[in-house]
C-alpha cells in the first residue's frame, strides 16, 4: 500500500471523492499553483485512488460500478 495513501488515515470505507478531497487539502498551495506539475499532481491523484481500490479489495468492500 502506499504510504501517501496510508498518511491521508481515511478508512477503505470513504468514497473516491474524499480520498481525492482530502490529498488536494494536504498539498501546499503553492504546489497546486505551478501549472507545470499538472501532470504529475494527475499522476500522484491516481496513485492514491489505486491504493485506495486495494484497500477496499483488502477488506472486502464492494467497490462502487463504473458509469458507462
Amino acid at each position: 500500500m502506499s504510504r501517501a495513501y496510508q498518511n491521508l488515515g481515511l478508512t477503505p470505507e470513504a468514497s473516491p471523492l474524499t480520498v481525492l478531497r482530502t490529498a488536494i487539502r494536504r498539498l501546499h498551495p503553492d504546489t497546486l499553483a505551478v501549472r507545470s506539475w499538472r501532470e504529475a499532481r494527475k499522476r500522484y491523484y491516481r496513485e492514491l485512488l489505486q491504493a485506495h481500490a486495494a484497500a477496499q479489495v483488502a477488506s472486502n468492500i464492494p467497490q462502487p460500478a463504473e458509469a458507462g
